[in-house]
């Protein structure tokens, strides 16, 4: 038994270089982004390095009033790209240690040194593994870097590999160093099959514009900028004006509108991250086929990292349109996907609230914001889920109501309860098709004579979002159906009863009677047959027995079941109607008349037809022809 060692890992360097090519990047274009960050590195450390230290000598750093850019040069003919920078460039150690060394970042170094020193940060600083440079390889043969350091009496320097495994370097002296100024210069003789995809100018604009486009510097590309659009989110908003936000919010949607609203965040807490988030005027949710086509593009210091990433928003905010840029991610070493989320779920929540808090002050002026309800309502409803943010969702919730004069007119939960009621303590409201068709709803008209307002509700959702809340404040949300006689008798009438209301029902044994007649007739089509203490104007409604589920939640259930049966519900009718008051005479003069059988099933019909559960109307249309004929014969001889 041999004594305990210690030994180091070995690397087969020209496998570890194959790996680093063809399995950690998804996508070839990459490169660009990993070369062109490399560069906006370089400038930054040497921006850092004249405002920390007076150590650059002006001979070897150059002309310091020089721009600080990227360039990028095509040559098509000779399959040749390259991308330059005038930044700090590399001395001969450096750039082994930096390009010579896989995994060791030069820009990881320096943040460290740079923090030793107790100097100012450097958030511009995107390098922290030191891989990226080696994703060239994807497209390249061959790849000469030259370069220059700031250093006093540095000399340029040459490295020349093909990715296999080994590497040369040389010192440049005499005519070939006289050209040669501060920074670094990568050429890159592409493989032959790619040179055509990289050497198209507007190819590699495109490529820049989708990656890299908000890097600090000017990068340009045989000559021509190629991201003109700065990163605003990280400019104060006091010194952005509106055409700038317009313009941002066109190059990131492709809108020609303007945004609705626009949303300018810099959060420290919990979570540093800078946001600038717009408000479309259109919805992009025609009918929900865009419902993919969502989510915030996530920069980590300026360079994409995802676009439309779905985490950093819930799905019901999901009309809302921007970016989010944060310092110091985790990232998996490609920077293509996160490591861990949690980061990213602080960030949704911190959104979330900001966002919310934003339509709260949008909502203060009513027309702004019914014109954001009409177009993102459908969405937004979908917020019923978020019970940490659930007072917030439910006062920013509108709906029609009974005291609205048109269909446009909105209100709001706490609109409604400032009008309810002395001793009201339930907010009211109906689903239905349309406006005119719950103004016609027969559960409504205990409400129309009590001047209690209901708010009209007509979409499924809706169901889902009054179910979910259940109450708002100290007022229960209860669905106009359910409401219970003694509650609404409670309250004090506001409308005089008509004539026929103010008519005596018939006698009890009368009435009593002309149920167990009804029941008879309609068998297991009703539970009960019964006197209605919510009906003014109609004869008869149905109601569901069991008093929880309302109809139209009923209906949706039945549909997603794909259960097609007609559900059994209790048929109420109304005893002082003269229709009622007739049947209940007929009924018990001759308790065999046919022309009570006839009205029953009339009723019944009538009422499945106002609950849309009417799927076969022949037998009701021609009994109504029927009873047409033999009343056109009456009224011939009544005139």
């Amino acid at each position: 038994m041999t004594a305990q060692a210690t030994y180091e890992f070995k690397a087969e360097i020209k496998q570890l270089l194959d790996i680093l090519v063809h399995s950690l990047y998804t996508e070839r274009e990459i490169f660009l982004r990993e070369l062109v960050s490399n560069a906006s590195d370089a400038l930054d450390k040497l921006r850092i390095i004249n405002a920390t230290s007076d150590a650059i000598n002006a001979e070897a750093a150059g002309d310091d009033e020089t721009p600080l850019e990227i360039r990028i040069e095509t040559k098509k003919d000779g399959k040749l790209l390259a991308i330059s920078d005038n930044g700090v460039g590399m001395t001969e150690a450096e750039l082994v240690e930096n390009i010579g060394t896989i995994a060791h970042s030069g820009s990881a170094s320096f943040l460290k040194a740079l923090k030793d020193s107790g100097a100012a940060s450097a958030d511009g600083i995107i390098g922290r593994f030191g891989v990226g440079f080696y994703s060239v390889y994807m497209v390249a043969e061959k790849v000469t870097i030259t370069t220059r350091s700031y250093r006093e009496d540095a000399l340029p320097v040459e490295w020349t590999s093909d990715g296999q495994g080994s590497y040369t370097i040389r010192e440049l002296t005499g005519d070939e160093a006289a050209g040669v100024v501060r920074g670094t210069s990568i050429e890159i003789a592409l493989k032959d099959d790619l040179a055509d995809q990289f050497t198209d100018a507007e190819g590699l604009r495109h490529i820049i514009r989708k990656h890299s486009n908000f890097i600090g510097f000017p990068i340009l590309v045989d000559g021509t900028r190629a991201n003109t659009v700065p990163a605003l989110w990280r400019e104060p908003k006091f010194q952005i004006t509106k055409e700038q936000y317009k313009e941002f919010y066109s190059f990131l949607t492709y809108d020609a509108d303007e945004p609705l609203d626009t949303l300018h965040l810099s959060v420290d807490a919990p979570v540093q991250f800078n946001a600038l988030c717009f408000i479309p005027k259109k919805s992009k949710d025609f009918g929900g086929f865009d419902r993919e086509d969502w989510g915030l593009d996530l920069y980590v210091r300026r360079v994409l990292i995802q676009r439309q990433n779905k985490d950093l928003i819930p799905q019901h905010l999901m009309f809302v349109r921007g970016v989010v840029d944060t310092e110091d991610l985790p990232l998996n070493i490609s920077r293509e996907t996160l490591q861990d989320n949690l980061l990213i779920r602080k960030i949704n929540a911190t959104l979330t609230k900001q966002v919310l808090a934003h339509l709260e002050k949008m909502a203060e002026d009513k027309a702004s914001y019914a014109e954001f309800w009409r177009e993102h309502a459908r969405v937004f409803k979908a917020g019923y889920m978020d019970f940490g943010n659930r007072e917030k969702f439910a006062g920013l919730l509108r709906f029609n109501s009974s005291s609205c004069e048109s269909a446009e007119e909105l209100v709001s939960l706490d609109d409604y309860i400032s009008r309810a009621k002395v001793d009201q303590k339930k907010v009211y409201y109906a689903f239905g098709p349309s406006r005119e068709a719950l103004k016609l709803n027969p559960h409504l008209e205990i409400f129309r004579k009590k001047g209690v307002e209901v708010l009209f509700m007509f979409e499924p959702i809706d169901e889902f979002v009054m179910d979910a809340l259940r109450k708002h404040k100290d007022f229960d949300l209860t669905p106009a159906e359910m409401a219970k006689p003694e509650d609404m008798a409670a309250l004090p009438d506001v409308e005089p009863a008509d004539s026929a209301e103010a008519q005596a029902a018939p006698e009890k044994d009368a009435l009593d009677a002309l149920f167990a007649r009804v029941k008879d007739i309609l068998g297991d089509g009703v539970t009960e047959v019964r006197a209605s203490a919510r009906l003014t104007g109609s004869p008869c409604c149905l109601v569901n027995p069991d008093g929880h589920t309302t109809s139209s939640m009923d209906k949706i259930m039945r549909a997603m079941s794909h259960d097609a049966s007609v559900p059994k519900k209790v048929l109420e009718l109304n005893p002082k109607h003269e229709l009622i008051r007739n049947l209940a005479d007929l009924n018990q003069a001759d308790p065999a008349d046919p022309f009570v059988e006839q009205a029953a099933r009339q009723l019944f019909e009538s009422a499945l037809l106002l609950e849309g559960y009417l799927t076969d109307p022949h037998a009701l249309v021609g009994r109504i022809q029927d009873l047409l004929a033999k009343s056109s014969g009456w009224y011939a001889k009544a005139r």
